[in-house]
């Protein structure tokens, strides 16, 4: 039975550069975005988010959350704990965000996209640089609550609308665009909708 619930993509940024990305990239991708959970902190509560998710014309539907590095559990991962657990909505992947916020524990990624808009098996940082480490551990605001929840894919992403000038909204964005559009074939084949082994292209 297909599942007719809202499909959700978790954004852990929401500086007003962010907003202006994502909102150009979803237009690129046919997406929507809430541009009201935009803010540095998080301005709405987890419920607040969820009612405008269901009053959404279409999804998927991307939601920005941000700390704005508040010590401890912020606003943007108390929305971001009540989204996982909400069952009315569809949560089909997180992008985390790399940022240099201190006294952060880093969280393990699936993949990332670097600065040049490829997917690698590793982290990035801020800049959209490819990580050495082999832990592939993302850093940043917002992002350590996600070690405590379940989502289908966490893809990691340097500064969104920024990178030194690759993903800048004069450019569309081209960095924010390949990382939500792997999230949505990422989803899509795993409900079966694309029949191939691997959905996209990885760069070792």
């Amino acid at each position: 039975m297909q599942d007719e619930r809202p499909r959700v993509i978790l954004v852990t940024d929401g500086d007003i550069i962010a907003r202006t990305a994502l909102e150009i990239a979803a237009q690129l991708i046919h997406a929507r975005v809430i541009s009201r959970s935009a803010g540095n902190p998080t301005p709405l509560s987890g419920d607040e988010i969820v009612d405008l998710i269901l009053h959404a014309a279409h999804d998927p539907i991307i939601v920005m959350l941000d700390d704005n590095g508040t010590w401890g559990q912020g606003p943007g991962e108390q929305a971001l704990r009540a989204l996982v657990q909400n069952q009315r909505i569809r949560i089909i992947g997180v992008l985390a965000v790399a940022s240099n916020t201190r006294y952060v524990r880093g969280i393990p990624v699936d993949f990332s996209v670097d600065r040049r808009g490829r997917i690698v098996d590793a982290a990035v940082n801020k800049d959209g640089f490819r990580m050495r480490s082999k832990r592939k551990l993302i850093f940043g605001d917002t992002v350590d609550i996600l070690r405590r929840l379940h989502v289908p894919y966490l893809i990691g992403i340097g500064d969104i609308g920024k990178m030194k000038g690759l993903d800048d909204c004069h450019r569309a964005c081209p960095v924010t665009v390949s990382a939500l559009q792997l999230l949505i074939e990422l989803d899509d084949w795993a409900v079966g909708k694309r029949r191939h082994d691997t959905p996209f292209l990885l760069v070792k």
